[in-house]
C-alpha cells in the first residue's frame, strides 16, 4: 500500500473504533466530529515512516480480528491518570503491560513532552490550541498531552513500539521536533500556508 492509502485506512479504521467508544458520561461531542478527528489524526500520521505505519496498521487488523477495540483501551490507559479510582474498576479488563512496556513508553514519552515545551515556547498561540503538556495538569475533565501519549504508546504491539522508539531516538538525534513536525502538518491541513501563518492568525484572536 501506498503511504497515502495506509494512513486512511489508520485513521478510518480508528474512527470506526472511536465511534463504538463508550464514555462514562455518555457519547463525547468529538465522536460526532469527523472533521477535527480527521485533521488530528491525519497531522501525525503524515510524519511517520511508512514502515511504521504499515506496522500500526497491522496492530489494528490483528485486534479487529480479535474483537478488540484499541480506542476504547487507549481511554482506559488514560484513566490511570485522570480518574485513578474508575480506573481501578476497569483495569483488569484491558490486556497486562509489563513493567519494561511501561518504562519505554515513558522514556519515549519524555522525549515528546520536552518536544511539545520547546514547541510551545516559540508557538505559544498554536500550543494554546493544544492539549495541556504534563500530566500533573490532569483532572477528570482535561487529559493532557503526556497523558494521551501515554495512553496511545501503551496500546501499541511490542513491534511497533520498537519501530516507534527507534524513530524517535533518530529524530532527536538528528535535532528535529516531532511535536513541531506535527503541528506544521495541522497548519497545513486547516488551510494555512505555514506554522508561522498560523501562529500568527491565532494570535490575532488571543487579543
Amino acid at each position: 500500500m501506498e503511504k497515502e492509502d495506509l494512513i486512511e485506512g489508520i485513521v478510518k479504521m480508528e474512527w470506526n473504533a472511536f465511534d463504538k467508544v463508550d464514555n462514562l458520561g455518555g457519547r463525547a461531542e468529538c465522536q460526532n466530529d469527523w472533521n477535527t478527528f480527521s485533521v488530528m489524526r491525519r497531522s501525525q500520521y503524515l510524519a511517520w515512516p511508512e514502515h511504521l505505519l504499515e506496522s500500526f496498521y497491522g496492530d489494528f487488523l490483528e485486534a479487529d480480528a480479535r474483537g478488540w477495540n484499541l480506542i476504547t483501551e487507549k481511554y482506559g490507559r488514560m484513566m490511570e491518570s485522570t480518574v485513578p479510582e474508575e480506573y481501578e474498576a476497569i483495569k483488569d479488563r484491558l490486556p497486562v503491560c509489563s513493567e519494561k512496556k511501561r518504562a519505554i513508553v515513558d522514556q519515549i514519552a519524555e522525549i515528546q513532552v520536552e518536544w511539545m515545551e520547546e514547541f510551545a515556547l516559540v508557538y505559544p498561540h498554536m500550543a494554546e490550541n493544544a492539549r495541556s503538556i504534563r500530566k500533573e495538569e490532569d483532572t477528570p475533565y482535561n487529559t493532557s498531552y503526556e497523558t494521551y501519549l501515554k495512553g496511545e504508546l501503551l496500546t501499541y504491539s511490542d513491534r511497533t513500539l520498537g519501530l516507534y522508539g527507534s524513530w524517535i531516538v533518530e529524530l532527536k538525534k538528528s535535532g528535529q521536533n516531532l511535536a513541531k513536525i506535527i503541528m506544521t502538518n495541522t497548519a497545513l491541513l486547516y488551510g494555512y500556508e505555514s506554522l508561522e501563518a498560523a501562529e500568527g492568525s491565532l494570535s490575532k484572536f488571543s487579543g
